[in-house]
């Protein structure tokens, strides 16, 4: 069974940086993309980041551009997120997500992590 598990949240002052990270295991597969949800209190779940593992070509949100940054280790079938100029608004619960194809052919599926608090003061 494909798990992903997140490490790397924390508390830190506004203006501070925190480096998330994500692996996927458990299995053969291959992966599509990954990248990174939030949410914060209240609120729904929303788009961060995305990396496409083949090309490295990424999306960001505009709330976090120049500001956060995704990279990845496809060996090891992972992602980072190196977030800088922390802001109190960035206060969320943070969720990985990759989309993963078990089989050669096969259908491709979401993943999602456990998720990771990021809390940052002011």
């Amino acid at each position: 069974q494909v798990q992903l598990v997140e490490s790397g949240g924390g508390l830190v002052q506004a203006g501070g940086s925190l480096r998330l990270s994500c692996t996927a295991s458990g299995g053969t597969f291959s992966v599509d993309n990954m990248g990174w949800y939030r949410q914060a209190p209240g609120k729904g779940r929303e788009f961060v980041v995305l990396i496409n593992c083949s090309d490295g070509s990424t999306s960001y949100t505009d709330s976090v551009k120049g500001r956060f940054t995704i990279s990845r280790d496809n060996a090891k079938n992972m992602v980072y997120l190196q977030m800088n100029s922390l802001k109190p608004e960035d206060t969320a619960i943070y969720y990985c997500y990759a989309r993963i194809q078990r089989r050669t052919g096969g259908p491709r599926y979401a993943y999602w992590g456990q998720g990771t608090q990021v809390t940052v003061s002011s």
